[in-house]
């Protein structure tokens, strides 16, 4: 008889390890499961449609409407210099503003709180983000470039390599302003300031990263000062996609510097991680 039985102990029972197969397809039914909560809350919301999907469109119309000539220097029209910057400022608006405000709104609100008290993977709040914010990126990139195209002769990526560089380019981009977003949030006292808060931040950084105007006619401090965030290097990258390489003539570094692209809206996607892994707050407040 074992010594626990003759003592009086009943010995401890212990349970199965839930397979790990199990504990996957869980996550993967909350993550989209979330997914879908976080596309059609923002597809139902016209004022976060108006604002993230046609800011972008509204640029690109109107300012290429009122651009015309060639960029000094080159043969290439500034109109499709301006179109490949204002693809780079639609990422931001959909990966960093849309998202920073859609956080703050919902942790000011209680939402993250009372998500973070269900039995929900916290990590598929994430998830969902991320989807919500590819599929609506993806969207107005095709938007974009859909309008710049026909509307106002943008070519399309002439080779395999630039549709590549494209894809790249768009994922890291994304990924780099999302999770940088995300990590912003934690700056936004309340929903109501939201707006406030993200926005000079977006439109400052379009203005000083060669959106509206070609990057090497900015002050040299201009210049430096937008090659510490990710904006720029993802106009330069979109750039490099759709203007014929004769135009690195006037680029600052006399090349399209893919490689450095990478790096930097890697790093960024890194930073921002790591931002969000330490300044992330579940704690919003106590909604009834």
């Amino acid at each position: 008889m074992p010594l626990t039985e003759a003592a009086g102990v009943r010995p401890a029972v212990v349970a199965p390890a839930r397979p790990a197969a199990h504990g996957a397809r869980g996550l993967g039914r909350a993550c989209a499961a979330r997914s879908s909560v976080e596309l059609k809350a923002f597809f139902r919301n016209k004022q976060s449609l108006v604002f993230t999907l046609f800011f972008p469109v509204l640029l690109l119309v109107v300012f290429g409407s009122i651009f015309s000539g060639k960029v000094e220097g080159t043969d290439t029209d500034f109109r499709q210099v301006f179109m490949a910057g204002v693809i780079a400022a639609g990422v931001m608006s959909t990966a960093f503003s849309g998202l920073a405000i859609n956080v703050a709104i919902e942790r000011d609100t209680g939402t993250v709180r009372r998500l973070a008290l269900t039995p929900m993977p916290k990590s598929a709040y994430f998830v969902g983000k991320l989807v919500r914010v590819v599929v609506t990126t993806v969207l107005e990139t095709a938007l974009l470039m859909g309008i710049a195209v026909t509307a106002f002769g943008l070519p399309l990526p002439g080779t395999a390599q630039r549709w590549a560089t494209l894809g790249w380019c768009l994922a890291l981009g994304t990924a780099a302003c999302a999770l940088a977003g995300i990590a912003y949030s934690a700056l936004i006292p309340n929903s109501r300031s939201a707006a406030a808060v993200v926005t000079p931040v977006f439109m400052v950084l379009q203005f000083i990263s060669g959106v509206f105007y070609p990057f090497d006619k900015l002050p040299l401090w201009m210049q430096n000062t937008a090659a510490l965030f990710p904006v720029k290097w993802m106009a330069q990258g979109f750039r490099s996609v759709f203007l014929p390489d004769s135009f690195t003539a006037v680029e600052p570094a006399g090349s399209w510097e893919l490689g450095r692209i990478a790096l930097v809206l890697a790093a960024w996607a890194v930073g921002g991680l790591l931002a969000t892994m330490l300044t992330f707050g579940w704690r919003g407040p106590r909604v009834r």
